[in-house]
C-alpha cells in the first residue's frame, strides 16, 4: 500500500453494524454516508471504495463525482443498480455477496407456495376483519409440480426444502446443462405448460425483460400460480393482471415489481395476489451475512488479495 492517507471507503447504504466495525478495523478510513444524497455527494470525491445495497445507483453521474473510485461492493446478489459497462470501462471492480440471501429468499419462496396452495392470504385478511369463512378449502403442495425459471443457488435451495412436501421439481436455465440434484431441465415453454407453480429466480438482463409476457402466461396451465422473488421487470404486469382477472391464473405472489414502490399498481391490492415489499433478503441473518461478506471482500481488495466474488473480471485491477 502506498505512503500517504489510508484509502477512503464510503458506506453509502445501511449495512449490518458489526460489519461496519469490522471494516473500521481494516487498512482504510471509513465514512458513513447513509444519511442521504448530500452526505454521499460530500464523501464521493475522495472515495477509493463504495459499499451499497439497492438505494444507491452506481452510474455515470455517480462516477463523475468519484474520480478516485476503484472498488464497489454490493451487499446483495443482484447488481442491476450498478452500471457494469460504465464502471468496468473506468477500471472499477465490483463485488457482491452471492450467498448471503440464499436461505432467506428460499424460505420466502416456500412461504409463498404454501400461502398460494392453501389460499390462505384472503382467509387471513377476512378473519382479521371479523369474518369466519371455513368452506373455501385450498389445496396441498403434495403431488404438485413446481417449475423454477433460473436454477441458481436460491432455486436449488428452494427445491431441496420442497422435497419433504412431495412435490416434483423441474427447471429452465439456459446457462445450466446439468443439475447436481437431478432436477430435470426443460425448455421454458414446456415448463410453463407442465407446472402448477412457476417460480422466477432469473437475473434481469436486457434480453429477458418481460420474459413472462402475455404469450408465455397463456402457455401456463389454467389455474396455475406465478411467484416472482427475482426482479419485477421479468414479468409483464399488465399481462399478469389480465390473466388473473380472466381466471386463467389462480393467483400470484410477488416480492418484486416493475416500479418500486409500486404506487398505484392494481396488482398490489388484487384479491388473488400476495404482495410483499421486496423483502426476500431482509432477514437479520441474511443482512448480517451480506454485510460481512462485502466487508471481507473490501478488505481483500484493500490488501491486494484475490477477490472471491468479483462480478466484472474485465475491470482493470485497481490497487489501494
Amino acid at each position: 500500500m502506498p505512503d500517504g492517507p489510508l484509502p477512503l471507503v464510503v458506506v453509502a447504504d445501511p449495512i449490518d453494524a458489526a460489519a461496519v466495525e469490522l471494516l473500521r478495523s481494516g487498512p482504510c478510513r471509513v465514512i458513513d454516508a447513509t444519511a442521504g444524497a448530500e452526505a454521499l455527494d460530500a464523501a464521493l470525491p475522495g472515495a477509493w471504495g463504495l459499499i451499497v445495497r439497492s438505494r444507491t445507483k452506481v452510474n455515470g453521474t455517480l462516477l463523475a463525482k468519484a474520480p478516485h473510485l476503484q472498488f464497489v461492493a454490493r451487499a446483495g446478489v443482484g447488481v442491476d443498480n450498478v452500471d457494469l459497462p460504465a464502471v468496468t470501462a473506468r477500471g472499477v471492480r465490483v463485488a457482491n455477496a452471492p450467498t448471503a440471501a440464499t436461505v432467506a429468499v428460499a424460505e420466502l419462496t416456500v412461504t409463498f407456495l404454501l400461502l398460494l396452495a392453501r389460499g390462505l392470504y384472503p382467509r387471513i385478511v377476512d378473519t382479521k376483519s371479523g369474518g369466519w369463512k371455513r368452506g373455501e378449502n385450498g389445496g396441498e403442495l403434495r403431488g404438485k409440480t413446481v417449475g423454477f425459471v433460473g436454477y441458481g443457488r436460491i432455486a436449488r435451495e428452494t427445491a431441496s426444502r420442497l422435497a419433504p412436501f412431495g412435490v416434483t421439481t423441474v427447471a429452465h436455465d439456459p446457462f445450466v446443462t446439468k443439475t447436481a440434484d437431478g432436477t430435470p431441465l426443460l425448455p421454458l415453454d414446456d415448463l410453463l405448460a407442465r407446472c402448477d407453480f412457476v417460480s422466477l429466480h432469473a437475473a434481469l438482463t436486457p434480453e429477458n425483460r418481460h420474459l413472462i409476457d402475455a404469450a408465455r402466461i397463456g402457455r401456463m396451465k389454467r389455474g396455475a400460480f406465478l411467484i416472482n422473488v427475482a426482479r419485477g421487470p421479468l414479468v409483464d404486469e399488465a399481462a399478469l393482471l389480465a390473466a388473473l382477472d380472466a381466471g386463467h391464473l389462480a393467483g400470484a405472489a410477488l416480492d418484486v415489481f416493475e416500479v418500486e414502490p409500486p404506487a398505484g399498481s392494481n396488482l398490489v391490492g388484487h384479491p388473488k395476489v400476495v404482495a410483499t415489499p421486496h423483502l426476500g433478503a431482509s432477514t437479520h441473518e441474511g443482512q448480517g451475512l451480506a454485510g460481512r461478506q462485502v466487508v471481507e471482500e473490501t478488505l481483500r481488495a484493500l490488501r491486494g488479495e484475490p477477490l472471491q466474488a468479483l462480478v466484472n473480471p474485465d475491470a482493470a485491477r485497481g490497487k489501494p
